[in-house]
């Protein structure tokens, strides 16, 4: 808890946006909520959505590469084939009135 004390805050810069936006944005805000905790909170949740989309493709790479490097692999079409009779089967099980 010191620690937070002690910390400086920063600001992002504002920005400019057409009145309609700023309209929508107050029409959508939570009871007490402000448009500065509006956007503090897109903000965090644009900078985990794109952390998880570099750590997904750091992976993906990863992957790739050992794939590669071992020959160990399966093709795309297989793996398709294999999704689509999961997807057939599933149907197939499922009540009419699911669908």
């Amino acid at each position: 808890m010191r620690y937070i004390q002690c910390m400086k805050t920063a600001t992002i810069p504002s920005v400019r946006v057409e009145p309609e936006l700023r309209a929508e944005v107050e029409s959508l805000l939570g009871e007490g909520e402000t448009v500065s905790e509006f956007v503090e909170a897109s903000v965090r949740a644009t900078v985990l959505r794109r952390r998880n989309q570099a750590e997904f493709i750091a992976r993906g790479t990863r992957s790739l590469d050992d794939a590669r490097r071992t020959g160990d692999y399966v093709e795309a079409d297989a793996v398709v084939q294999n999704l689509q009779r999961k997807l057939d089967a599933a149907r197939v099980r499922k009540p009419a009135s699911w669908r």
